[in-house]
């Protein structure tokens, strides 16, 4: 029997130490914060999303009184993005959240649902993701999904 370990690698920076486009989807993050529906959690995420073309899509937690109908900030982004340009590999996604005090002081990361998603974008495109989770003490920069999500499943899973 073996025992073995995982370890993954991410940066914890300020924001104004990220390069300016990386900012500009961090920002475009934290203002998809306002078109969140949070009537019930008062919890309001948004994400935003470059494609290779540079393109910014935006998404915004979406919820619903016949819980589990809402959807989460990142698959509403990733989602859009897909539906209006789905020739074009996303590339960066950036997170950020806010409650009645404010924008959280540590950042949050994706559901297991939305890192699945994230990482079947990764597969499909052969395109790493790097992802952005602002806080206001601080982001983490992930490099990619697969840091985020170690085991994953994707369609080679399914080819025995």
């Amino acid at each position: 029997m073996k025992n073995l370990k995982i370890e993954i690698k991410f940066r914890c920076c300020q924001l104004e130490e990220l390069l300016p486009d990386e900012i500009e989807l961090v920002e475009q993050a934290k203002r998809a914060t306002n078109h969140s529906y949070a009537k019930y959690s008062h919890f309001h995420v948004g994400a935003a999303i470059r494609l290779e073309d540079g393109r910014i899509v935006q998404g915004a937690n979406q919820e619903n009184a016949a819980y589990p109908s809402g959807l989460c900030a990142e698959r509403t982004a990733i989602f859009a993005a897909q539906a209006q340009f789905p020739e074009h590999p996303i590339t960066q996604i950036a997170i950020a959240a806010r409650n009645q005090n404010g924008f959280l002081k540590e950042p949050i990361t994706p559901c297991g649902a939305c890192r699945q998603v994230m990482m079947e974008m990764e597969d499909r495109y052969g395109v790493d993701l790097k992802i952005y989770l602002y806080g206001t003490n601080g982001v983490y920069v992930i490099s990619s999904v697969k840091d985020m999500l170690p085991f994953s499943f994707i369609g080679k899973n399914m080819e025995g």
